[in-house]
């Protein structure tokens, strides 16, 4: 129950720790866009019950933990998909290898890694430890891209009913992230999916299909489809 004994009034709100409900999201900062609340844990109780409610966190080592619903939401429709000719190509020449949950501490890690362009990281060690205990749960999976028995690309994400909340992925080989996503997005229509959260918008994504919507659609979306079942063998593929 979403009560404001569970924490203190903002925004952003205060969360405490042994409670694992959050406020209402459309109460979000507009500035920073969709700060919600601060604090709480990392518990997987805590997290599973934020995606539920259009929440995520996103913060650094020397923060706290913060919490995010912005507005509008960057999603997939698996069957808008967009694949252009030239993905198209790259897929058809099966030089990439994709597989489901084989490697997750190491996507994770690797998604992790400093970027040329970001020399530091969100995914904080806590973070890490945090989505492998989801994993090990069955809550959080990854996909990953393999080249002649490397990993060079791959995602990881959360999946609750017919939903999947992307969270990070990374590339070492031309279009191998997105070789991972285009067949994951198929995948997940196979099994029964119905959205892909993909939080913020970038050019990458959008390349791939994603359009903005608003935050109270995304939270009717979320109400409706993370209570419904995927598909009887979803996750089972590999």
């Amino acid at each position: 129950m979403n009560t404001l004994s569970s924490y203190r009034i903002g925004p952003p709100f205060l969360l405490y720790e042994h409670h694992t409900t959050f406020p209402d999201p459309n109460l979000a900062l507009t500035e920073p866009d969709g700060l919600l609340a601060i604090g709480g844990d990392l518990s997987s109780e805590r997290l599973l019950s934020a995606y539920q409610q259009g929440v995520f966190p996103w913060f650094s080592d020397d923060q706290p933990i913060l919490w995010w619903s912005p507005d509008p939401r960057c999603v997939v429709y698996p069957q808008q998909l967009n694949i252009s000719r030239s993905m198209k190509k790259v897929l058809r020449k099966g030089e990439y290898k994709i597989t489901y949950d084989r490697a997750f501490e190491q996507v994770i890690r690797e998604c992790a890694a400093p970027r040329d362009n970001q020399p530091n990281t969100w995914i904080t060690e806590e973070m890490l430890q945090a989505y492998s205990e989801l994993h090990r749960k069955g809550a959080a999976h990854s996909v990953e891209c393999w080249h002649q028995g490397e990993l060079v690309g791959g995602l990881y994400g959360v999946a609750i009913g017919q939903v999947f909340f992307g969270e990070s992925m990374f590339s070492h080989r031309n279009n191998a992230s997105k070789a991972a996503f285009i067949t994951l997005t198929q995948q997940l229509i196979e099994w029964g999916y119905q959205l892909i959260d993909c939080q913020l918008h970038s050019d990458h994504l959008e390349s791939l299909g994603a359009v903005m919507i608003t935050r109270s659609r995304f939270l009717k979306l979320l109400d409706i489809h993370c209570r419904q079942q995927p598909g009887k063998h979803a996750w089972e593929k590999d």
